[in-house]
């Protein structure tokens, strides 16, 4: 049971903190707050009465807010707070975090989040996609499907000869698929003929289509998903299951 306790306990993020603290302290109480928090590392926010005006970091939290009381933000603030962070591996991360979210009037630079991917894009794209499938439903579903046909017999979509795609007869309308590969999420499409589209190149099937997309051969009805009913993205695999 102890065991238990310590386990989950050291997987604590912030090991202390004080908030909302008068810069008196730095002043008439040098002391006590040396013995609290001294020579520690974590994030610290800067207010001028309540309202933040700036967030940063320190492997010396005491020694890095005392400093701030001389440099150019002095007289720009007045309280401060303070976490202690146990691990100093994500502490950039997370002022980068705040910055994003709180954005301090004096911090000049936005904070960096430099290893993930900004998902912005992505999301147009797959709202486009929902658009698109939308205004063709309503307007135009048997034009879509003359210009489908035109398209299939017209241009290089038979990447795979003149076989029926896997997806024939299992999609009803033009539907989004999406892939989490390696961190980055990618986008393709299936029509109702279907083939899948990444960006405009066609396949007949999903194992394909992720070969061309990873170039490496893997199940693609594990591979891709698709958004059901309920709105939740699933494996393709279910469309098999339910035939």
């Amino acid at each position: 049971m102890m065991a238990k306790k310590k386990a989950r306990k050291s997987r604590k993020l912030v090991a202390g903190y004080l908030e909302r603290i008068s810069s008196r302290v730095f002043s008439d109480f040098q002391t006590a707050l040396k013995k609290l928090v001294g020579g520690q590392h974590g994030l610290y926010a800067l207010y001028k009465g309540n309202r933040l005006y700036y967030v940063g970091l320190a492997t010396n939290l005491k020694s890095r807010i005392n400093q701030h009381l001389r440099d150019k933000h002095a007289s720009k603030w007045d309280r401060f707070s303070l976490y202690l962070v146990r691990k100093a591996d994500h502490i950039k991360e997370l002022e980068s975090l705040v910055m994003r979210i709180a954005d301090p009037k004096g911090n000049t630079a936005k904070g960096r989040l430099k290893h993930a991917q900004n998902l912005n894009q992505v999301l147009r794209r797959l709202v486009k996609a929902d658009q698109d499938e939308v205004i063709i439903d309503i307007f135009e579903p048997k034009v879509r499907e003359s210009r489908e046909s035109k398209r299939i017999s017209n241009r290089q979509e038979r990447v795979e000869g003149n076989r029926k795609p896997t997806l024939f007869g299992l999609i009803k309308k033009t539907t989004a698929l999406q892939v989490n590969y390696k961190g980055v999420i990618y986008a393709a499409k299936v029509r109702r003929s279907g083939r899948i589209f990444i960006d405009g190149k066609a396949y007949n099937s999903p194992s394909t289509a992720a070969k061309g997309l990873t170039g490496k051969s893997i199940d693609g009805w594990h591979f891709w998903k698709f958004k059901n009913k309920e709105g939740n993205w699933v494996k393709l695999d279910v469309l098999r299951k339910s035939e």
